[in-house]
């Protein structure tokens, strides 16, 4: 029987992304669904950018997102600038391509949100690829050729998507946006008789 499609947009930029990221995958062994990871970047206001209500709405968040990680054992520690993150979106795409999106996604992940990757720099992006035993230099060429287009149109079906923020599923063109959705999806996905019994 072939297994329905779920979307999921994701930025490694976002805490709530980041706590999604597993608990969304492991969905596949549960309901016979196939997880769809697409690139999506946040814009996001920098500190000064933003109103009163706004740093305060950050700041929760951080709070927020990091009382959900502590119970998993995820550190989550907000970033000191807003990022572009293309060059690591674009190496999860590399990533897909070899297979190995959620070790890329789990490391970049990590590694972003301990302050120890720069996730706009594409040399500090190489090196996780390498570290995984991918090709620095296949994903150079890929980050400004087929992987720039690949990432663009990601872009595109997300406006005709109208997503707005990270996590955001689809199943069935129904949104779910947030890692605390899950529990809804989850309950859609078994309304659909999907659930592996």
């Amino acid at each position: 029987m072939q297994a329905d499609e779920v979307k999921m947009y994701s930025d490694y930029k976002s805490p709530f992304a980041y706590l999604a990221f597993d608990p969304a995958f492991a969905l596949e062994n549960r309901f016979r669904i196939r997880l769809r990871w697409i690139p999506f970047q946040l814009r996001i206001k920098g500190k000064g950018e933003r109103s009163l209500y706004s740093e305060h709405k950050a700041r929760y968040s951080y709070l927020d997102a990091r009382r959900w990680a502590k119970p998993r054992g995820l550190v989550i520690r907000g970033p000191l600038k807003v990022y572009d993150t293309t060059p690591a979106l674009i190496g999860g795409l590399f990533a897909q391509r070899h297979g190995r999106l959620l070790d890329y996604s789990r490391r970049v992940y990590e590694l972003f949100f301990k302050r120890e990757l720069e996730a706009d720099d594409p040399d500090a992006v190489a090196g996780v690829v390498a570290s995984l035993g991918m090709s620095a230099a296949d994903y150079r060429k890929y980050l400004s050729g087929e992987g720039a287009a690949a990432y663009q149109r990601a872009q595109e079906e997300a406006a005709a998507d109208h997503v707005f923020g990270v996590p955001m599923f689809f199943f069935e063109g129904e949104p779910f946006w947030g890692h605390d959705r899950l529990p809804l999806l989850e309950h859609r996905l078994t309304e659909a008789g999907l659930a592996v019994s």
